[in-house]
């Protein structure tokens, strides 16, 4: 079995309103990433990402930039033992 990784992020600063959660997916995807992402109220974006260790490691440095209009000023990153997920999801804010 291949080693994999899985992370929950959350990411702060001007992250909403300027599709970030449509650009967390497409960049997931890019890598090979499965997982979810969703907008907090708290204007926190909110995501887990599980897939190779690499590729997982690529995501998280993207996301201290994030798409061009965002601002990222926090990214905090917790490491979550392996549920497997299949694709990736935009989910509802919570």
């Amino acid at each position: 079995m291949s080693e994999t990784r899985t992370v929950h992020v959350r990411i702060e600063g001007r992250v909403q309103g300027v599709g970030f959660r449509a650009w967390v997916e497409r960049r997931a995807l890019t890598l090979g990433l499965s997982g979810w992402v969703r907008n907090r109220y708290d204007g926190a974006v909110e995501a887990v990402l599980h897939g190779p260790p690499r590729q997982v490691a690529d995501m998280l440095r993207a996301c201290e930039e994030g798409p061009r209009a965002s601002r990222v000023t926090r990214v905090d990153v917790r490491e979550e033992s392996g549920e497997a997920y299949s694709g990736f999801e935009v989910r509802r804010t919570e």
